[in-house]
């Protein structure tokens, strides 16, 4: 009960800092910012726009916004060729190495039981929901950034919205596959 309340006012507070910070540099003239801050400000939009659409899906089942209809692979074969050239494996491992290679935090998303595979679909459905909202709302904010000729900034923020929206996205798509791959397996019948 708590996070349905105290992760709704933080996904506020980070709406607020996003605007907050968009009306500073619609002001700002780009001639006044050096690189370092140019940066930071770039990773500070995608951090706050992810971190709004991550806590509204950590207190409310926000992938039921996109149907179910969008859920499914329809094209498996493209998925894994765009995995393959991205390198998502690559992303996979840092991912593990820095947060999902702790046991405790990879049993929350699948406890190796038939009912932990339906919370892991679950999972990647809220996952990629999140992400990809960001990463549409992020592209837009990236158009105001180029209108008010803040280039630096855009590219800055369109590569870190890649590599933490867009990848994500892709990977979920991915577990997803596999967990179809897994249904078909448990699904078969023996044969007598």
């Amino acid at each position: 009960m708590l996070k349905k309340i105290l992760f709704p006012i933080i996904a506020i507070f980070l709406a607020y800092r996003s605007y907050e910070l968009l009306k500073t540099l619609w002001f700002v003239e780009p001639s006044e910012l050096v690189l370092p801050i140019r940066i930071l400000l770039a990773f500070l939009l995608n951090l706050f726009i992810t971190g709004f659409f991550a806590f509204l899906g950590f207190a409310y089942k926000t992938n039921r916004i996109l149907g179910e209809n969008y859920y499914r692979i329809k094209n498996p074969n493209f998925i894994s060729r765009l995995s393959k050239l991205l390198k998502i494996e690559y992303f996979k491992k840092f991912l593990l190495l820095v947060f999902w290679g702790k046991e405790k935090n990879r049993q929350r998303y699948f406890d190796g039981t038939k009912l932990g595979l339906e919370n892991f679909e679950y999972q990647t459905r809220q996952s990629e929901f999140g992400h990809l909202a960001a990463l549409i709302v992020i592209q837009m904010v990236v158009f105001i950034m180029l209108l008010k000729q803040h280039y630096a900034i855009a590219f800055f923020t369109t590569i870190l919205n890649l590599i933490s929206n867009f990848y994500p996205v892709i990977l979920q798509r991915n577990h997803r596959m596999q967990i179809s791959r897994i249904r078909n397996i448990l699904n078969r019948k023996p044969s007598v």
